[in-house]
């Protein structure tokens, strides 16, 4: 799953640990979605959407999609 976390982070000058603070996980757990080693599970992913007040479409995008479309 691509994702454009890493984008709408810098964006807004946080660091991997501020927004680790934000979404309380482990600044690992940021970097692990970032890179795409790890998909949130659901309840994480409407908690990003609503910390950088998207939707969970605008941050994410599965890549089987990406490929169909």
């Amino acid at each position: 799953m691509r994702n454009r976390l890493k984008v709408l982070r810098a964006e807004r000058d946080w660091s991997q640990g501020e927004l680790a603070q934000r979404l309380g996980v482990s600044r690992q757990s940021v970097n692990a979605i970032e890179t795409g080693k790890y998909d949130p599970s659901l309840p994480l992913a409407f908690k990003i959407a609503r910390v950088f007040d998207l939707s969970i479409e605008a941050i994410f995008e599965d890549e089987a999609a990406a490929q169909d479309g």
